[in-house]
């Protein structure tokens, strides 16, 4: 337990908060900029099981905000350079990879055996995919985004709003700029991303309030942090 020390000694996490971590099982849709985040803090708090859902290769041009990923694993399926990451930092966690797309195909079957979801995803696809499945299964998640200098998360639990209490559907093609297009700065998705693996820590512990029925959006340009009440619908 010397490794969790810090975690243990949090006013209300105890040991009892310790141990929920380590029987917990969480689900990563997405090893990217936010992914890399998520899953480096998860796995350091001592979550119990990460699944690691991407289908990608690492590429140059992910070395700039995906710090989970290294120079030498460039061409490498990202799943596999997620879990050597995280048997780095921690050996005791069980990480079990999925290098698939995450599809309307696989997405229950996949959310099923997780206690929680996290939406590192990239496209509106996913995303809504990721918020219809939980809430029709009844899972939590929390979801994450980022454009340019500027992020946004928020937290489902079932009886609370959702995605599309937000946003009630995707835009139009070409309507929304993708990062591919106005860039993403690597320090704005370790922010979201941290806030993000925060949540997911809190919800298993039972601390803290959770960013249910609250979207907060922050901007890197200003560094303000805004936080917007939403209603289920």
């Amino acid at each position: 337990m010397e490794r969790y020390e810090r975690n243990i000694i949090i006013d209300g996490f105890g040991r009892a908060g310790q141990e929920k971590l380590a029987r917990a099982k969480v689900l990563v849709v997405g090893a990217g900029g936010l992914g890399s985040p998520v899953i480096m803090y998860l796995a350091a708090a001592g979550i119990g099981m990460l699944g690691i859902v991407d289908h990608d290769t690492v590429d140059v041009t992910n070395l700039q905000r995906q710090i989970m990923h290294g120079t030498g694993d460039i061409g490498r399926r990202k799943v596999d350079s997620a879990r050597d990451s995280v048997g780095a930092v921690n050996p005791d966690v069980t990480v079990i990879t999925y290098p698939e797309k995450f599809t309307g195909d696989n997405a229950a079957e996949l959310v099923a055996g997780y206690d929680f979801v996290v939406d590192c995803c990239d496209n509106y696809d996913a995303k809504y995919l990721i918020n219809d499945v939980c809430v029709a299964c009844g899972k939590p998640y929390s979801h994450g985004a980022i454009l340019a200098m500027r992020g946004e998360a928020m937290t489902y639990v079932p009886g609370h709003a959702d995605y599309r209490a937000v946003f009630p559907s995707p835009p139009e093609d070409g309507m929304q700029p993708t990062a591919a297009q106005a860039g993403a700065l690597g320090a704005i998705a370790g922010v979201i991303g941290s806030v993000q693996a925060a949540e997911v820590i809190k919800y298993i512990t039972g601390i803290g309030e959770l960013l249910t029925d609250r979207i907060l959006i922050v901007n890197g340009l200003t560094m303000t942090f805004n936080t917007l009440r939403v209603k289920a619908r």
